[in-house]
């Protein structure tokens, strides 16, 4: 596995991480805990370093997985989670005050089961607490040695200056994709210029640019795309162009549509790595092999080109949850 590290900070990882959160929510039941364990175990034994979760995702069971799961390989991975939310719960709203910061990291620490967080991320940006307070509450940890580097997922451009300001921002995380460039516009050549790594979430678009969801596809009742716009039996219908195309390209260069969408992002810049998730080991093998596949100058032109002509239709959240992001 190549190794990558997120902008300036210094803290190497594999190209390709593993999002972790759909082991244990957001889409559907989740796994058998013996299944996942061995799913991330099998990870790391092909060379992925890089594991993503949080305590909201479960909440708090995503985290007690990877930290019995990574306990034999704890000095060899990187392990990134995120604070930010009331309680861990995602649907009660944000919280970013720094004593709840704190009680998030030592809580974190022992479901990890690790005594630093390698990455601690700001799940969403909170408005009612200043972005300097809260870059002042995770530098404290770091200087106390609980946590080494900071990360902002979803955050707007001011924002991310004025954390930066306080504390180095090691890497931000927001979605990005062949279906989802918004950050090409205003993020990218602003963490370009701090040297700030990007880690790209839902790099294959929740599963569609796989090709393997069409307009029939029924997801399970607990299925967060159940409630996104872009997975609407219409916009599937509609946006079923795009992943055509994708295959197409794929095709000709020996490869899945999936490989082909995360090799895209691998060739945009040096200090982005994505972090596809998956619950499956053939998926996850299939993942990792985009690493070996080199897109050309003239390759990514012609998928600039094909792609452009395409309008995805559906926004990628609903109005409650936009509103929470690029503040």
């Amino acid at each position: 596995m190549q190794k990558r590290t997120l902008g300036k900070s210094g803290l190497e990882v594999s190209a390709i991480g593993l999002g972790c959160m759909g082991l244990s929510f957001g889409l559907g039941p989740a796994a058998d805990k013996h299944d996942a364990i061995k799913l991330l175990r099998t990870a790391y034994e092909a060379g992925v370093t890089f594991f993503d979760t949080a305590e909201a995702y479960g909440p708090f069971e995503n985290e007690k997985l990877l930290g019995e799961a990574l306990a034999p390989m704890r000095d060899h991975v990187v392990i990134a989670t995120k604070f930010g939310f009331k309680d861990g719960n995602a649907q009660a709203g944000v919280d970013s005050r720094p004593e709840r910061i704190r009680e998030v990291a030592d809580a974190s620490l022992q479901r990890l089961n690790t005594d630093r967080i390698d990455l601690f991320y700001q799940h969403r940006v909170d408005p009612g607490v200043p972005m300097e307070d809260v870059a002042g509450a995770v530098k404290a940890l770091i200087e106390a040695g609980k946590v080494r580097h900071f990360g902002l997922s979803e955050a707007g451009a001011q924002s991310i200056r004025r954390a930066h300001a306080v504390q180095p921002v090691t890497a931000l995380q927001s979605e990005y994709s062949l279906w989802w460039r918004e950050p090409e516009k205003e993020i990218l050549p602003l963490i370009e210029e701090l040297g700030i790594g990007f880690v790209p979430f839902s790099p294959l678009g929740k599963g569609f640019l796989t090709g393997t969801i069409d307009a029939n596809t029924a997801f399970d009742k607990n299925d967060f795309r159940n409630i996104v716009p872009r997975f609407t039996p219409e916009a599937r219908k509609a946006n079923q162009a795009l992943v055509d195309r994708l295959a197409e390209i794929a095709r000709s260069k020996r490869a899945t549509p999936a490989q082909v969408a995360l090799a895209w992002l691998l060739a945009q810049k040096p200090w982005i790595v994505p972090i596809p998730g998956t619950t499956k080991p053939h998926r996850l093998r299939e993942n990792i092999g985009a690493v070996e596949i080199a897109l050309t100058a003239d390759d990514l032109r012609k998928i600039d080109e094909a792609l452009s002509q395409i309008a995805v239709q559906g926004e990628r959240y609903p109005p409650q949850l936009q509103q929470l992001v690029g503040r």
